[in-house]
């Protein structure tokens, strides 16, 4: 049997299975007709569980669908079926029960998994991602791969030379980076051409993002491949939501990179939990005074745009219902502080009114963009700073979560970058390295180790380009694959990143080799637009158990 009829039999095994588990935990979990959020809490471990077995389910589904019959990617779409349905059986050994699945839910697949875990595959696959530190072919049509091999160029010639000193110095982005990214049009690829962009919305559109995106991110995570996803946030938020005095102010200066943005959500006691936000926004004259503290706003100190969400209506009781979104324009600042006061009217600058200050918060990768904790002490903004003035009061949380779909998708599209740059680090490394008088390239578990890692990035690759189009068609599944293959790019990425750091032995975790770099930086992926835990059991999970109860037809 050929390696995509092996895939393709992997796949529909998990599927089934994850049809019987799905059944299973929506009946534990449905009262009156719907989920329970209770009840699902009290189900936490098997739906977790659930959830990141569908979204490797779905990128490995989206692998064998693009491969042809006899190339790298058909090897890599076996590889990949087999490792999710390990997965599978490693998560349920033992508890079957828990999940409404027999002993040996795989039985009936058992030579295809045989197939696709033998180590002969697996090292005539991994001979081959070493010989090109590549996870095969992009099937990119001329138009996209010329995106994508333009800003592999500017990220090699202009970003690869100046991240290990950002990251080891913790210093700011260059801004010729800035600005040269703003010359190609790095921020005017999901803005509509009216408004200065470049979108026309063909069904690509978002695929040229997940391209730039993954290039930059190739050549460093905190110097370039994160600039687009602020304007990605704030300019969806303003299309969703905003009149058309505000497109036509804010969108052409995103578009042109003249202002940078930032995202101001998170707070210290509310993450994920963005219905208990405290930050308040009370109407006083003219215009709204703002108060409260966000954390984790990233990239705020040069930022011009911060995209502020707050308490519009006093009545906590209504939990999301009461927030609402500015627009709050700062002027832009370097280093890891700033503070700025306003006067009785408003403007920056005098004395007497508002305050805002902040301070970036240490971490151990991810810099050049630096966190900050933001603090708004009486911040006064003009009427029209709400996204939809008056018709955008209470309507936050849902241009926020509108928003968030399309960071989700260019979020994976990082990791992916993070991805390949570890698989050609191990694979040169892994090339002219040599232990006991052979390079570590010739040794089984190596090649096992790269085919296995070029398999999980070919596979979310796949699932990439499947949600940058669904997305762009408007499909109802959006939401949950945008949030599948955020939540399976960005687990993936720390593992791949750590299989090539333990590749380069003591040399992985020294800085001078970029690997140690790739490794910390991953470790972000999971934790910011959407924790892994938050995504799993808050929407895939309960995405999952809400469709089961839909009636078919």
């Amino acid at each position: 049997m050929t390696e995509l009829t092996h895939a393709a039999d992997l796949n529909a095994a998990v599927e089934g299975c994850l049809q019987v588990v799905t059944r299973h935990l929506a009946d534990a979990c449905t009262v009156d007709g719907r989920i329970d959020g209770g009840r699902l809490d009290d189900q936490q471990a098997a739906a977790y569980d659930l959830a990141s077995v569908s979204s490797g389910l779905a990128a490995a589904k989206a692998l064998a669908e693009l491969a042809t019959p006899g190339d790298l990617q058909a090897r890599l779409a076996l590889v990949a079926a087999a490792d999710v349905a390990a997965d599978l059986l490693s998560r349920t050994a033992g508890r079957e029960a828990a999940f409404g699945l027999p002993r040996d839910p795989l039985a009936e697949v058992a030579d295809a998994l045989a197939a696709g875990r033998e180590a002969g595959l697996l090292g005539a696959v991994g001979d081959e991602v070493l010989a090109t530190g590549e996870a095969g072919s992009r099937h990119l049509d001329e138009d996209l791969e010329m995106v994508r091999q333009t800003f592999r160029r500017y990220a090699e010639d202009k970003v690869a030379p100046v991240a290990e000193h950002v990251h080891r110095a913790d210093e700011d982005i260059p801004e010729p980076i800035i600005s040269g990214l703003a010359e190609l049009g790095c921020f005017a690829l999901s803005i509509p051409e009216e408004h200065g962009g470049f979108a026309t919305g063909g069904e690509d559109e978002l695929l040229n993002m997940v391209l730039v995106t993954e290039e930059l991110s190739r050549g460093s995570l905190g110097v370039a491949g994160s600039l687009i996803t602020r304007p990605e946030i704030i300019g969806t938020a303003i299309l969703k939501g905003g009149t058309d005095a505000q497109k036509a102010r804010w969108l052409p200066a995103i578009a042109a990179g003249e202002k940078m943005c930032a995202v101001a959500v998170t707070e210290p006691d509310y993450g994920s939990d963005v219905a208990g936000v405290k930050t308040t926004a009370r109407r006083d004259g003219d215009g709204w005074v703002l108060d409260g503290v966000k954390t984790w706003c990233t990239f705020a100190g040069r930022a011009e745009y911060l995209l502020v969400l707050a308490r519009t209506d006093p009545d906590r009781s209504l939990g999301h219902k009461g927030l609402s979104l500015f627009v709050v324009e700062k002027p832009a600042a370097s280093g890891h502080e700033f503070a700025f006061a306003q006067g009785p009217d408003g403007a920056v600058g005098g004395t007497g009114g508002g305050r805002m200050e902040a301070r970036a918060i240490p971490t151990i990768g991810y810099r050049g963009m630096h966190s900050f904790e933001v603090s708004l002490d009486g911040w006064r903004v003009p009427a029209d700073a709400l996204i939809g003035e008056q018709d955008g009061l209470g309507r936050g949380f849902y241009l926020q979560m509108q928003a968030f779909a399309n960071a989700r998708l260019q979020t994976a599209a990082r990791a992916q970058g993070v991805m390949q740059a570890a698989l050609e680090r191990a694979a040169t490394y892994s090339r002219e390295r040599k232990v006991f008088d052979q390079p570590i390239a010739g040794f089984e578990l190596t090649r096992v180790r790269m085919a296995r890692m070029a398999a999980t990035l070919a596979a979310c690759r796949a699932l990439s380009v499947q949600v940058a189009r669904d997305i762009a068609r408007g499909s109802s599944e959006a939401a949950l694959t945008a949030s599948q293959v955020k939540q399976y790019a960005c687990r993936s990425a720390e593992w791949v990143t750590r299989e090539a750091q333990q590749l380069h032995g003591g040399y992985g975790y020294a800085e001078e080799y970029e690997v140690s770099r790739l490794f910390v930086d991953a470790r972000v992926l999971s934790i910011f637009e959407g924790t892994d835990e938050v995504l799993a059991l808050k929407v895939i999970a309960r995405g999952l158990l809400a469709r089961e109860l839909v009636p078919a037809g």
